[in-house]
């Protein structure tokens, strides 16, 4: 089976699966009589239609390639990182260093990954932007909270930009038999992330008692955590077939992607009540905005790059 037969396969299952969901939401939304129910079931319907947002960006960047691919993560890149300027304290003399994550370190990052510069692009955020980016702002001579307000820029631009862009640079990797089918590892990533994610939530509410972490985030149980991501990391291990694994490493990396979107989703809500804020932003509605899509990726994408880097390429 080609990679495009594979893709055309997998985004027709889910497909059908969205379509399900959707007409199984709509039935429990009739049948709900309490307002608790409704609300749990409303949640459930935004998180169905996020989904098929996501699928419908994701089919269209693998009908149209890998240019298309890296321009819609430098795009959510760029929108993630102004959620985090946005909720995080700046000053006037944060303009220059801002100005240049936001016009030179989003492109940049992206056009290393599409130049197939792994050394530059592995070492220009964590380096180079390192210092550069405190640098800059040494010329307004607002000293105030200067550690602070660089370190916050810094955090910023290596989750938005450098920890996503770990997700597209997956195309980067040459694997042995695998070659035309690179998409479709970006695909089973952000599938189990954002699996585990929904999972994590129906276990929750259908078997959670146990907060996870409550001061951090109040609606995550250690009984959603156990069956929502032993469920994603299931699927994960049964979708081998689209990866160059066997199933018992899909199910192994199937895991470890599902533990560090837990981690990922955990540090930055923690960021976020540290912020006094409940969302990243409004951008996709029921949903917040497009860090709150991506936290998890966020710390997943980079532990699955290097753990395929290393052990299969």
């Amino acid at each position: 089976m080609t990679p495009r037969q594979k893709a055309l396969w997998l985004f027709g299952a889910i497909v059908l699966l969205l379509a399900v969901a959707s007409a199984i939401g709509s039935v429990l939304r009739r049948r709900a009589t309490s307002e608790g129910g409704r609300a749990v079931v409303d949640n459930l319907i935004a998180r169905v239609n996020a989904w098929w947002v996501m699928v419908a960006f994701l089919a269209a960047a693998f009908a149209l390639g890998p240019t298309a691919m890296l321009i819609m993560f430098g795009f959510a890149s760029f929108f993630a990182l102004r959620e985090f300027v946005t909720l995080t304290p700046t000053r006037r003399g944060d303009y220059l260093p801002l100005l240049l994550s936001f016009y030179l370190l989003v492109p940049l990052q992206y056009v290393l990954i599409g130049l197939h510069q792994y050394g530059t692009f592995a070492i220009c955020v964590p380096v180079y932007a390192f210092l550069l980016l405190p640098a800059a702002a040494t010329f307004a001579g607002d000293t105030p909270d200067f550690l602070t307000r660089s370190a916050k820029i810094q955090w910023g631009v290596m989750i938005t930009v450098y920890c996503i862009s770990y997700a597209p640079a997956l195309m980067l990797l040459d694997i042995p038999g695998y070659h035309e089918a690179d998409t479709l590892l970006v695909f089973y990533l952000l599938f189990i992330v954002q699996l585990s994610d929904v999972l994590q939530y129906v276990f929750g509410k259908l078997f959670g008692k146990t907060k996870l972490a409550p001061q951090v985030s109040p609606s995550k149980t250690v009984e959603g955590l156990i069956g929502g991501g032993l469920s994603a990391t299931a699927v994960g291990g049964a979708l081998w077939w689209i990866t160059p694994f066997t199933w018992q490493q899909s199910l192994l990396l199937s895991f470890i992607i599902v533990v560090m979107g837990v981690l990922g989703g955990l540090t930055l809500s923690a960021v976020k009540r540290s912020l006094g804020a409940k969302d990243w932003g409004v951008m996709i509605e029921g949903h917040g905005g497009m860090l709150d899509r991506l936290d998890s990726v966020s710390f997943a994408a980079p532990v699955f790059f290097h753990l395929t880097r290393y052990f299969f390429t």
